[in-house]
């Protein structure tokens, strides 16, 4: 009954933005965003303890901002993922804009396969959307819901243009064909992993427990590894940025997995330090588990 309901409200929720203008699902988000930072303690604390980790050096007002900021941004997410899968391939395109994608173009014709690296950070769920009307459809990398008619519905806003998805649960060989024939893979890095593959870096001078799927598929394949990310420009525009391939490590690197973990690893620092609050703070990225 509860899927029900929770089916039936997103349902009513996609009519609703579907003719309701940008701007306004914009300042919606943001209510929604202050809404749930001041009832939802225990992420509020999270995200206020994280920031106050991670940047130090910041004065505690400007901590505050951040999380407020980080708060109203997600709400803004959900509202825009929820438009765009409204909008025709044509709408998408008018309202972005892209630099870098010569690198993409470049790593496609070497044949070797594509692993995209991003985080939680700016609108990550519009970036496979969009990248695939420009350029070669990816494979997303995912955690299925929950909810399977909820599941469902995300899926299919995920693949309008032509991506798929490959779930966790035993993905990896799915991802390696896609990688072996030349194809693109999605993967965000910055979530607390558990067990054999987990990788230790450090990210804001602390360490974290990393994926080290991304690592160990480009060792072995001899993928390429490109930074992806989403920014908001303003007004619901958006500019999608490829960045440099990251650099293998080199022959000479004890550990070859931690390494390359730590090189884009760096690159999504590099992104949260500028824009610290479209990063997802409420995630207890630093946990220390027994």
């Amino acid at each position: 009954m509860m899927h029900r309901l929770e089916t039936l409200a997103a349902k009513f929720v996609i009519a609703v933005v579907r003719v309701t203008p940008s701007r306004v699902l914009l300042a919606a988000g943001s209510v929604v965003g202050w809404l749930f930072y001041l009832v939802d303690r225990k992420h509020r604390r999270v995200a206020t303890e994280n920031v106050a980790a991670a940047l130090p050096q910041r004065r505690p007002e400007e901590q505050r901002a951040i999380v407020r900021g980080a708060f109203r941004h997600f709400g803004q997410l959900l509202f825009e993922m929820l438009k765009f899968s409204t909008l025709s391939p044509q709408q998408l395109l008018a309202r972005v804009e892209f630099e870098g994608e010569e690198r993409v173009r470049a790593a496609v014709a070497q044949g070797r396969g594509i692993v995209f690296v991003t985080g939680h950070f700016g609108f990550w769920e519009l970036q496979c959307v969009v990248h695939a009307l420009r350029l070669p459809p990816m494979a997303v990398m995912a955690r299925a819901l929950d909810n399977p008619a909820l599941n469902e519905m995300l899926e299919r806003m995920r693949t309008r243009t032509g991506n798929a998805v490959i779930y966790r649960q035993g993905g990896i060989r799915k991802v390696l064909r896609r990688l072996q024939g030349g194809g693109a893979v999605g993967v965000l890095i910055d979530q607390h992993i558990l067990g054999r593959d987990a990788v230790q870096v450090t990210f804001f001078d602390r360490p974290a427990a990393t994926t080290s799927a991304v690592a160990a598929l480009a060792l072995r394949t001899g993928a390429v590894v490109v930074p992806l990310f989403a920014l908001p420009l303003g007004g619901g525009r958006y500019r999608m940025i490829y960045e440099p391939p990251v650099a293998p490590p080199g022959p000479d690197v004890a550990d070859p997995i931690q390494d390359f973990t730590q090189r884009c690893t760096d690159v999504l620092e590099m992104y949260v330090r500028r824009r610290p609050e479209l990063w997802l703070w409420m995630h207890r990225r630093w946990r220390v588990d027994s």
